[in-house]
């Protein structure tokens, strides 16, 4: 079994900055793609970025050029490094592993919140 565990997440300002973390129970993380998913009260969970095990990144429209998604496999953590920072994307952000057979785990989630 697979554990997700965030971090990073808080309150900041419009136009800030944060970086989230998630370190992964694995001894082979470094096969498996990584991402990072956000729900928004009221809304469905949403796919933020991903970073496969040949380092390809995927992001969203909406966080293109604003956030940025790595990996470090020795330390079994995964990133998003989040920039410009709007109230719109004030979420829970959750971390995901899907393994190359396509098991799919998740992290507990963490809060962020956009506000002056």
């Amino acid at each position: 079994q697979v554990q997700l565990v965030e971090s990073g997440g808080g309150l900041v300002q419009p136009g800030g900055s944060l970086r989230l973390s998630c370190v992964a129970s694995t001894s082979s993380f470094s096969i498996n793609t990584m991402g990072w998913y956000r729900q928004a009260p009221g809304k469905q969970r949403e796919m933020v970025a991903v970073i496969t095990s040949g380092d390809r990144t995927t992001y969203s429209d909406s966080v293109k050029g604003r956030f940025s998604i790595s990996r470090d496999n020795p330390e079994n953590t995964v990133y998003l490094h989040m920039n410009s920072l709007k109230s719109e994307d004030t979420a829970v952000y959750y971390c995901n592993l899907v393994r190359p057979q396509g098991y799919n785990y998740w992290g507990q989630g963490t809060q962020v919140t956009v506000s002056s």
